[in-house]
């Protein structure tokens, strides 16, 4: 299939699955391709061995191949995601609560993943299959963080106080980055390509990724600052965006930094305060409206093929008992990070038992976490985990993100949410 004949088909999807959303469902967009998405995958699977004849799963396991979501979205489209979440963070609040987030992002998501290896690891057995502890120390790096694209979507929609989605925003788009660089190690010991290597040398490598990229996105993200306020085009503003998007994941990549946490602080830079002056309101109305474009197409493609991922997947006994363990698992798990990430800060005026319940209901996974299960090795151990995580991350975007306006209906009782 040429590029034109794949876009156009995912295009044409995308588009019958948002309408079939908007006269059925009625849920968030991005919710309902993905279920509708599923329910073609399942649907496929149902009526393939019932028409020999026929090769159902070709067409779209052709399709899945073609764009390779693990190097499609870890490799390309997760630089312009990234980059439109942190553009819609206000910087102020993010600021003001920079403590919070560095704690949650870091130490939350380093406690998430031990705490769901230790858990794993010790609950597999029980289920008749044991699970070496480096694999189950993946299997926590792959669901520890949050998914930026689900949590910047979910907060449109709530009527959240600024303070708390800033923290909620900017830990989703931080732990990310900490996520791949903790998965890119653990996999490296899981499979033994990392033998030999000191904690030290871990130590220093995490801070050279995490470190280094943001200091890069800082710089980048103010070149472009700096170059776009002795010029009012908006056409040049958008382009000179995208080039500092792309191009700060990019040398970040290919300089051993985190190119997730480069791009981050790059379009954080779009929301200070010097900012302001670089752009006025029309031309900064005009690449708001842009860049909520990509980021939606991006978006609905991305959860579309989410759901047809299911038919890479190999159901059985283990990966279903399994996943329906994992997944309260990973919600207590996801409690007690935030819990004791956030007890060594002292955060005046934190009503705690409702941010806690906001922070971990609300800590939704997605793309990221699929991609990374699917880019595991083959082998046995991942057509063990490959089902649980994509069980959990479906469990997350359907059950919690639709029902995360219930929940914060009930914490925060003068809840009013934005008009969508």
């Amino acid at each position: 299939m040429d590029t034109i004949s794949l876009l156009a088909l995912l295009l044409s999807l995308s588009a019958a699955f948002s309408i079939l959303n908007h006269h059925t469902l009625r849920v968030p967009v991005t919710i309902g391709v993905l279920v509708f998405s599923l329910l073609a995958s399942l649907l496929i699977m149902v009526l393939n061995p019932l028409i020999p004849a026929y090769d159902l799963q070709a067409l779209p396991r052709s399709v899945l191949g073609a764009i390779n979501l693990p190097v499609a979205l870890l490799n390309g489209a997760l630089s312009l995601l990234l980059f439109a979440g942190a553009m819609q963070v206000n910087v102020g609040h993010l600021r003001a609560k920079l403590a919070s987030v560095a704690t949650l992002s870091v130490l939350g998501t380093v406690l998430a993943v031990a705490f769901l290896a230790v858990a794993a690891w010790s609950v597999f057995p029980l289920l008749g299959h044991a699970v070496p502890f480096t694999w189950c120390i993946v299997l926590g790096a792959i669901l520890a963080p949050t998914d930026p694209v689900s949590v910047v979507g979910m907060l449109k929609r709530l009527g959240l106080p600024g303070p708390l989605q800033a923290v909620f925003a900017g830990e989703s788009l931080f732990n990310d980055g900490v996520g791949v660089v903790i998965f890119g190690v653990t996999i490296g010991l899981a499979t033994g390509d990392s033998q030999g290597v000191g904690v030290s040398e871990i130590v220093l490598s995490l801070c050279r990724e995490a470190i280094g990229g943001g200091l890069l996105g800082a710089l980048t993200g103010w070149i472009a600052l700096y170059v776009l306020k002795r010029q009012r085009d908006p056409h040049i503003d958008l382009l000179t965006s995208l080039a500092l998007a792309t191009g700060t994941f990019s040398i970040a990549n290919h300089l051993g930094m985190s190119g997730a946490i480069a791009v981050v602080v790059a379009g954080l830079c779009f929301g200070t305060s010097y900012s302001h002056s670089v752009f006025d309101a029309a031309s900064r109305k005009e690449l708001d409206v842009a860049w909520t474009l990509i980021d939606e197409v991006l978006n609905v493609f991305l959860f579309m093929l989410i759901g047809f991922e299911i038919l890479e997947i190999s159901p059985h006994l283990f990966a279903m008992l399994a996943t329906l363990v994992v997944i309260p698992l990973s919600i207590v798990v996801r409690a007690l990070s935030v819990l004791f990430s956030t007890l060594p800060v002292h955060l005046r005026n934190w009503e705690r038992g409702r941010v806690l319940g906001v922070l971990t209901w609300g800590g939704l996974r997605g793309g990221i976490s699929v991609s990374l299960a699917l880019g595991l090795p083959p082998g046995d151990l991942r057509d063990l985990l490959l089902p649980v995580c994509y069980g959990v991350v479906v469990f997350t975007i359907v059950v919690q993100g639709l029902t995360m306006e219930w929940v914060v209906r009930r914490l925060y009782p003068p809840f009013t949410p934005s008009p969508q």
